[in-house]
């Protein structure tokens, strides 16, 4: 496709999907700072938009960067046609700002690639059986990347983003972080969910089960990127393939309350009906047959799920109630855990050779996470990236 990945600064974030070694089709996202704007200018009328409006407001960020990119790659001499998602019949459920693609026709691209056209494709957007536009939420171009990928049985997605791949673990936090050249659908997922700004959980999730290879690469500088793909044997020998973190977390503590069956529920009940999404969960029962309960919360939802915490242990007739919302989860993730025993107690020893005090423990097949104090965070990415020697090519 010729110099395609060096003209998305006139379009926004530009994703490939590739067959044969050959550019298929281009998904452009608005350009930068442009959803930000129309979200603004929304706002600015109304504090509660209308969501069928908002998705037609701000699926013009799109629609303004697929014609700008055509209009490059026409001047370039390549012959181009730009779709919005409902010209190429993205096929969405009516979840206005939020939406999830049920199917896509792909008759009209097929037709324009089998004319030799390159096919721009307007990201994040689609149409709802009653042709209302819709649009998939914050990171949905990615998304529509991977579902065009799919359906036109693509060998790779290729999305160029603001980094040259996924690594170890934050280079901001890291300065020894390495780029890793591949890693699974499952560990790329961990390190979504736990703080990875690199790729939308949404894509990654889709590109797993349809096993659609996916390569982040740099917009700026050319590199191989990172290949985010199915698991093999190699990847089993390899014991963690990077660090995450979250900052965004917040801990509660209800102390003495009477243990009996049920008890979970009745504090975790009130905080879920107030859509606070509860993370991590310890419960010890003390030997006076009361228990102390903990966990955590994401910042933002700290003081609500305070006072809802201290209006039920009164209730209960809980001792005490305690938080704090200085706290951080901090993560290993690989799937060589699965089949190499002692990485829990190395993880466990690293952190207490800084003197970091674990509050909490939460595993999985393929992860670790502890709960710290976030003052003791970039010393613990760094302990443990050292204790795992992360910054060496394996």
């Amino acid at each position: 496709m010729g110099s395609i990945e060096r003209i998305e600064h006139v379009a926004g974030k530009v994703i490939q999907a590739k067959r044969d070694g050959h550019d298929i089709v281009v998904v452009v996202s608005a350009m930068s700072g442009e959803t930000n704007r129309l979200l603004e200018m929304a706002n600015q009328i109304s504090d509660s938009p209308v969501p069928r409006e908002l998705d037609v407001l701000l699926s013009t960020g799109e629609q303004v960067s697929i014609a700008l990119l055509s209009m490059a790659l026409e001047k370039q001499g390549f012959s181009a046609r730009s779709y919005t998602g409902t010209q190429v019949n993205i096929l969405t459920d009516s979840a206005h700002n939020k939406a999830r693609i049920e199917r896509i026709d792909d008759s009209r691209i097929c037709t324009d690639l089998g004319e030799g056209s390159i096919v721009v494709v307007a990201g994040f957007q689609g149409v709802d059986d009653n042709g209302n536009i819709t649009t998939l939420g914050r990171g949905g171009s990615d998304t529509t990347a991977v579902a065009l990928a799919a359906a036109l049985n693509a060998d790779e997605c290729r999305i160029y983003t603001d980094v040259d791949g996924v690594y170890t673990t934050d280079p901001r936090v890291e300065p020894k972080a390495r780029r890793l050249s591949q890693i699974t659908f499952e560990e790329m997922l961990e390190m979504a969910s736990l703080g990875s700004k690199v790729l939308q959980i949404r894509a990654v999730e889709f590109a797993g089960k349809y096993q659609v290879p996916l390569r982040v690469l740099s917009t700026f500088e050319e590199g191989e990127g990172t290949l985010i793909t199915l698991e093999d044997e190699d990847m089993e020998a390899a014991r963690i393939s990077g660090i995450a973190f979250n900052r965004d977390e917040a801990q509660l503590t209800i102390t003495g309350v009477p243990d009996h069956p049920g008890i979970a529920a009745g504090i975790l009940g009130p905080i879920s009906d107030a859509n606070i999404e509860v993370d991590m969960i310890v419960q010890n029962v003390a030997g006076d047959d009361t228990t102390d309960f903990t966990c955590t919360v994401h910042r933002g939802d700290y003081d609500k799920a305070l006072a809802i915490l201290s209006d039920t242990a009164k209730k209960l007739g809980a001792r005490e109630v305690s938080g704090d919302p200085e706290i951080v989860k901090l993560s290993l993730v690989g799937v060589g855990m699965r089949s190499h025993a002692g990485i829990a107690s190395k993880m466990f020893k690293a952190l207490a050779d800084e003197n970091i005090n674990i509050r909490m423990i939460s595993t999985s097949e393929i992860k670790i996470s502890v709960v710290i104090e976030e003052k003791y965070l970039e010393l613990g990415v760094r302990a443990l990236h050292s204790a795992f020697g992360l910054e060496e090519d394996n």
